[in-house]
């Protein structure tokens, strides 16, 4: 069998009946946007969570966007956010006229550095974007004390962690995304929990800010041609609603799949002092969205073409940080400022991380990497 980063195709010949069905409910309904399926999967996604309210919404990006817009912030306000991150977190800050300021990572987790949030607070910070990156939270224990003893709103970028669970000091457990003043995540194809487009969420426990963020993903909306406050158009249609409904029954079986196949991976990579398999934050479950190693003396574009020969794909996430990204280049950041994320984008490097991995495809990729290791 083919190799692939993703197998989407694998996944849905298990689902398929139940998929299939779910669909053609909607075409025989013509309930295409709002009500039926999407109302049914968004009681079913907060009890999941155990959060209040979710608003779905047509991708993840949005989220993020609509998240920022509720919270009530002026231009030129401040918002913390990693720079080791997929580029959407600065993206939006940026395009409402904010000011994104990017800080360090963490080696060892790629989560959000606290001491670097600290050094970048100023009197203009109004918000931090934490990104739970790969599928493992960041210390949202810190990042909330941080938040409270400056005032400061907190938006979980939690589009790659949907599932995983952080544990505070006195033993509560609360989803990912479902921690600060809201959660946002994506539901494209490739995520843990994704459908078959665009798709995505947002949490909260706060019923004022639930209600400001369903207006403004309706035009600003609240009563059919009233609109009380700037919106945009951005509604999670009932098609994808209706696979995503499906897809959530078996979420935590999937998380369990990529578990298994991260467990095998450790394993044999643990043997190498040339390749850092990834780290359990002690306090956060890991849902391995992406199984992402740190080369040590290792030719990163020798391995992935080696791999690429014996017909293993391998990614890199993310080879350029944010602040050297051209888009975002700004007097107050240069080359050499945030060290640890610039270190991780030339040493990184993601195998094939998806709920349909094998033994044998797992042990044919294992020995691949180690056969060029071992050269």
């Amino acid at each position: 069998m083919k190799i692939q980063m993703v197998d989407l195709s694998s996944q849905y010949e298990k689902i398929k009946q139940e998929v299939n069905a779910g669909i053609q409910e909607v075409i025989d309904t013509t309930t295409f946007i709002k009500g039926g399926k999407v109302n049914v999967f968004q009681k079913d996604l907060e009890n999941y969570l155990g959060v209040k309210h979710v608003i779905p919404v047509g991708n993840g990006t949005d989220a993020l966007q609509i998240a920022l817009m509720a919270i009530g912030l002026q231009p030129g306000d401040e918002v913390i956010t990693p720079t080791f991150t997929f580029i959407a977190t600065a993206e939006v800050v940026a395009l409402l006229g904010l000011v994104p300021v990017v800080v360090d990572v963490d080696f060892d987790t790629f989560n959000i550095s606290l001491e670097s949030v600290k050094k970048a607070i100023t009197p203009k910070t109004k918000a931090i974007v934490p990104v739970h990156l790969f599928g493992q939270n960041a210390d949202m224990e810190g990042i909330m004390s941080i938040a409270k003893e400056y005032n400061l709103f907190v938006i979980e970028d939690a589009c790659q962690s949907i599932g995983s669970k952080y544990t505070f000091d006195n033993g509560r457990q609360v989803q990912s995304g479902c921690m600060g003043d809201i959660g946002c995540t994506s539901f494209f194809p490739s995520k843990n929990l994704g459908c078959f487009g665009d798709g995505g969420a947002i949490f909260t426990n706060n019923d004022e800010l639930a209600a400001k963020m369903r207006a403004i993903s309706n035009h600003g909306m609240v009563v059919r041609y009233y609109h009380d406050v700037v919106g945009v158009n951005s509604r999670l249609d009932s098609i994808q609603a209706a696979v995503l409904e499906v897809k959530l029954k078996h979420l935590d079986e999937y998380c369990a799949n990529r578990l298994k196949a991260a467990d095998y991976y450790d394993a044999v990579f643990s043997k190498t002092d040339k390749l850092i398999v990834p780290t359990r934050y002690t306090k956060s479950s890991h849902v391995f969205h992406q199984y992402t190693l740190k080369l040590s003396g290792v030719n990163r574009e020798g391995l992935i073409k080696h791999l690429a020969d014996k017909g293993v794909p391998a990614m890199v996430y993310y080879p350029v940080p944010l602040h050297l990204q051209k888009a975002y280049q700004d007097s107050r950041y240069k080359a050499g400022d945030f060290p640890v994320a610039e270190r991780l984008s030339e040493c990184v490097m993601s195998l094939p991380m998806h709920t349909e991995l094998d033994e044998e495809q797992l042990e044919y990729i294992t020995s691949s990497v180690m056969e060029f290791l071992d050269n």
